[in-house]
């Protein structure tokens, strides 16, 4: 165990951050969607600590964080269906995985040996300052325990992952709330993760996705059956029974409220912290319950991490 620091998004706190990154230390850090836990993508020893942090399976790759498209052209190939969609979404919630480029000396484990790599120019200023004062690439799943709810809040960090992470930068609530989307463009494009980038507004740009994707050999992440979990059950789909914790979206009696104006977008900002307010709320053996969230927009994404989330757990 190490003792984790509380930084600032501060000149001096984002100094520090990027100095124990530069030493190959594991620092949590906001993006719009989720928080991540960062670490120099290009050393091993970095990498390892990050799965080791998250007890997180090492077949199952890292998204790597770059500052801009020029910093992404350095590590993978770019071809002009990639720079289209890059133009249109970056800075912003969406992942490309694309060819990795030969030579782009990144550590294995980060694209669990594929010849593909994740790649993400997040929005975030917290997340825009680090990079650019650590100078390089960023290895970053969401800073939590693998398979658990995903942290929107530095407090959520903390919660799991205290004395075992060198930094968390705390720059307040993440506005989006679920994680990045994930478009293939290693051959025909494909959506491998539903996320803050609706699939219509992409859809929009190359026509009709089909999803793609293996949870027995993810080639991105958040492809695995049960993640997301909290530690009670979760019930999807259903209406107060008075036995469980409910989690309401829209009008109606609740515990806690997704979003009662139903607006998609609040209710993805507030799902994770909520949540872990249900999994606090529910006695011993209470679940939790959910009300039907529609499959469109932000929608898909909600559904996606709650299916995710009520999966039998392995």
């Amino acid at each position: 165990m190490i003792e984790t620091e509380a930084l600032t998004p501060s000149p001096q706190g984002l100094a520090r951050a990027a100095e124990i990154l530069r030493a190959a230390g594991l620092v949590a850090f906001p993006t719009e969607t989720v928080y991540g836990l960062g670490g120099d993508a290009r050393s091993d020893l970095a990498v390892a600590r990050i799965f080791e942090a998250k007890a997180r399976p090492r077949f199952n790759p890292l998204i790597v964080h770059l500052p801009d498209l020029d910093a992404a052209r350095e590590f993978a190939v770019v071809d002009a269906r990639a720079e289209a969609v890059a133009q249109a979404f970056w800075p912003g919630p969406l992942t490309l995985v694309l060819p990795l480029r030969a030579g782009a000396g990144l550590s294995p484990y980060v694209t669990a040996e594929l010849g593909s790599v994740a790649i993400r120019v997040p929005a975030h200023p917290v997340a825009q300052a680090l990079l650019r004062e650590f100078g390089g690439p960023l290895a970053a799943p969401s800073a939590n325990p693998s398979g658990r709810i995903s942290p929107t809040r530095a407090e959520h960090v903390l919660a799991g992952l205290s004395g075992r992470v060198a930094a968390v930068v705390d720059g307040g609530p993440c506005a989006v709330g679920v994680e990045s989307t994930i478009l293939g463009l290693v051959g025909a494009p494909a959506l491998l993760r539903a996320g803050g980038v609706t699939s219509e507004a992409l859809e929009a740009l190359l026509g009709p996705l089909p999803i793609g994707g293996d949870a027995s050999k993810p080639n991105a992440p958040g492809q695995l059956a049960s993640h997301y979990a909290p530690e009670a059950s979760l019930r999807l789909n259903a209406t107060p029974d008075g036995a469980s914790v409910f989690i309401g979206f829209g009008y109606g009696a609740s515990d806690l409220n997704l979003s009662p104006r139903g607006d998609l977008v609040e209710a993805a900002a507030n799902l994770f912290h909520l949540l872990r307010e249900a999994d606090a709320l529910a006695k011993p053996g209470q679940g939790i319950a959910i009300a039907p969230i529609p499959e469109t927009g932000l929608g898909r994404a909600i559904n996606d991490r709650l299916r995710r989330a009520a999966a039998p757990r392995p």
